[in-house]
C-alpha cells in the first residue's frame, strides 16, 4: 500500500500515539494513507473521506500527523485522496512569453529616407535636373495605365511644398524608426518601399486616367499598417484576452483615421491603400517561415535593395 505524504511520503505501520478516532468497524486494522507535518492537511483529507462515507482518524506520531483508515477502505480512500490532490495541486503558471526581438541601428534607415526626400527636393528646387521632374515622376493614372510603372515609386520622393515635405519627412522617420526596430532597418525600409510602390501602382491602374498624386505619405501609412499588423500577429500567442490582442491593429486604424483623412487636399484613397498593403506585408512578415528567412537576411543588403528600387525607378523616369 502506498502512503501519500505532503512532505516526505513513506510507507509505515500504524504508529502509536494520541488522536481523534471516528467510528471503526470492529476487528479492522488501521492503515496509514497520508501523513504531514501540519494537522490541517490531514484534517482536510479526513473531511474528504468523511464526505464519501469513509471513516478515518488523525493521530500524532513522532511529531507528524497521520491519517488512517480501516484496512478494507484503503483502496477506495486512496482513489479519493489522489483525486483530491489532482484537483488541488498548484497551478503551474504559463511560461512567460519571449519579448519581441528589437534591432539596433534603426536610425540608419531613417537617415537614408531623409536623404532621398531632401536630395530630390533640393535637386528639383535648384534646377539641378533639367527635365520636368513632376512631369516625369508624379503618379499620373493615364501614364501608369500605359506602362509607366516607375511612377509608382518616383512619386514617393516628390512634394508640392515645404510643409508637404516636412510632414511626410517627420511622420516617415517616426513610423520608419519603429518599423526598423521590429524588422531591422534594411528589411523594414525594403518592405515599406515595395509596399508603397504596390499601393501606388494599384491606385494608378485602377483609378481614373486623370488621377495625379505625389508625396511619401503612401509610404508613411504603409509603414504604419506594417508595424501594426506585425505587432498584432507576433503577439497572437500572448496570454491576452480576446480584445486586448487586437489593440495594435485598432491603434493603427485610429492613427490612419486621425492622420490620413484630415485636410482638404488629403489623398485618402492613397493613404488607405498604403495602410492596407502595409497590413498584408506586416502580417506576412510575422509568419514563422517568412520571419525566419527575413531574420537571416543581411540588413545592409536589404537596405541597398530598397535604394536600388528607387534608383531604378528614377533611371526609367529620366532616360
Amino acid at each position: 500500500m502506498h502512503s501519500v505524504d505532503a512532505d516526505d511520503a513513506t510507507v509505515s505501520p500504524r504508529p502509536e500515539g494520541r488522536g481523534l478516532r471516528a467510528a471503526r468497524p470492529v476487528g479492522q486494522t488501521d492503515v496509514e494513507v497520508f501523513r504531514s507535518r501540519g494537522r490541517r492537511a490531514c484534517q482536510e483529507r479526513a473531511l474528504v473521506l468523511t464526505a464519501v462515507g469513509i471513516a478515518s482518524e488523525v493521530i500524532n506520531a513522532d511529531g507528524r500527523f497521520v491519517l488512517q483508515v480501516a484496512a478494507g477502505d484503503v483502496e477506495q480512500a486512496s482513489v479519493h485522496l489522489r483525486q483530491y490532490d489532482l484537483e488541488n495541486s498548484p497551478r503551474i503558471a504559463p511560461p512567460a512569453s519571449r519579448p519581441q526581438r528589437l534591432f539596433a541601428h534603426a536610425w540608419v534607415g531613417c537617415v537614408a529616407y531623409a536623404a532621398w526626400l531632401l536630395g530630390v527636393a533640393y535637386a528639383t528646387a535648384n534646377g539641378l535636373v533639367s527635365l520636368d521632374a513632376f512631369g516625369r515622376g508624379e503618379l499620373y493614372g493615364a501614364r501608369v495605365q500605359h506602362g509607366q510603372w516607375w511612377r509608382a515609386w518616383t512619386c514617393l520622393t516628390l512634394h508640392l511644398s515645404g510643409p508637404h515635405l516636412a510632414g511626410n519627412l517627420l511622420a516617415g522617420i517616426w513610423f520608419g524608426y519603429f518599423a526598423g526596430r521590429q524588422l531591422g532597418a534594411g528589411t523594414a525600409w525594403l518592405l515599406i518601399v515595395v509596399g508603397a510602390g504596390i499601393a501606388n501602382l494599384l491606385q494608378g491602374l485602377l483609378g481614373p486616367p486623370g488621377y495625379r498624386s505625389a508625396g511619401a505619405s503612401t509610404a508613411v501609412f504603409t509603414a504604419l499598417g506594417m508595424m501594426a499588423a506585425h505587432t498584432w500577429w507576433k503577439g497572437r500567442h500572448e496570454p491576452h484576452s480576446g480584445l486586448r490582442r487586437w489593440i495594435p491593429l485598432g491603434a493603427g486604424v485610429v492613427l490612419l483615421g486621425w492622420l490620413g483623412t484630415a485636410g482638404r487636399h488629403t489623398d485618402r484613397m492613397a493613404h488607405l491603400l498604403g495602410f492596407g498593403v502595409g497590413v498584408l506585408i506586416g502580417w506576412a512578415s510575422a509568419c514563422v517561415i517568412i520571419d525566419s528567412r527575413l531574420a537571416r537576411a543581411p540588413q545592409w543588403l536589404a537596405g541597398l535593395a530598397a535604394m536600388a528600387i528607387m534608383a531604378l525607378a528614377w533611371g526609367f523616369a529620366l532616360r
